[in-house]
């Protein structure tokens, strides 16, 4: 099977088109890097819709934890206590488990034991936890000047918040937003090896470069081109969230502009 035959058949598999069975000996450097690019784009599906539930989320997260109000300050700092206090991975096991018993209590949860929706629903809690707490400091560490500002020209309320508080917050937390983003991409390889099965062999790029090591006993291969693939997609996220982080600082002169900078973190 040439290399342009193999795109054809395996180039959608995870999504369940195209081949059903995989390679199963004579693996080539075109059968792994397809499948395991294939596999990649459940790993964009959930990293891109946990990013975007989890920052309209993680917003409101922030502005309970800033609020005054016990009702909504209390409930916003348990929430981000236990979804950052607690690994990943754990609540991605747990969550299974819990989807399951849902399932047995009614069918309306029926979709909830599945990948694209329980682990997508873990994925976007947890990474709404992380981003409220960048969040929270960034609104923390608005100038005050900024406030005092706005009481004299007697801006308040929801204009206060959408015109001065909400841009500044932005501004201060995203280059610390653009790390969690990546992060949060980097963390959707845990689903397939949690408690969410992989149904009909429909993996990640994980699962798929885990099925070649295995079977050529020879990780040096799938795994290098698996790492290949989430460094494209790292550039590829910090391109777009470093032109946004160009417009929302574009006011501002060129030496006080925050540039974005990759943290390491070894450990979620």
């Amino acid at each position: 099977m040439s290399c342009f035959e193999t795109l054809q058949v395996y180039a959608f598999r995870s999504l369940g088109y195209g081949e059903r069975l995989l390679p199963r000996s004579d693996f080539t450097l075109c059968d792994q890097f397809v499948l395991i690019g294939s596999g990649l784009i459940w790993n964009v599906y959930f990293g891109l819709l946990a990013v975007l539930g989890g920052f309209v989320f993680a917003n409101v997260l922030a502005m309970g934890k800033a609020s005054k109000r016990p009702a909504l300050r209390l409930p916003a700092n348990w929430f981000i206590f236990l979804f950052r206090g607690s690994p990943l991975f754990i609540q991605f096991f747990f969550a299974y488990f819990l989807f399951l018993s849902l399932k047995s209590v009614s069918p309306i949860f029926d979709p909830l034991s599945s990948a694209a929706v329980g682990a997508l629903f873990v994925l976007f809690l947890n990474t709404s936890a992380y981003s409220a707490e960048i969040f929270y400091g960034a609104l923390q560490s608005i100038p005050k000047g900024d406030m005092e500002a706005a009481d004299a020209y007697g801006i308040s309320g929801w204009s206060r918040f959408r015109r001065i508080m909400f841009p500044t917050m932005m501004r201060l937390a995203w280059p610390s937003y653009t790390n969690e983003a990546i992060f949060l991409f980097h963390a959707t390889t845990l689903v397939f090896f949690s408690g969410f099965p992989a149904w009909r062999q429909q993996g990640d790029a994980l699962y798929y470069a885990n099925y070649f090591a295995d079977k050529t006993f020879n990780p040096f291969i799938p795994y290098p081109i698996l790492a290949f693939y989430f460094i494209l997609l790292t550039l590829t996220i910090i391109w777009i969230f470093g032109r946004i982080n160009r417009r929302l600082n574009k006011h501002l002169p060129q030496e006080r502009r925050q540039k974005i900078k990759l943290k390491l973190q070894l450990i979620r």
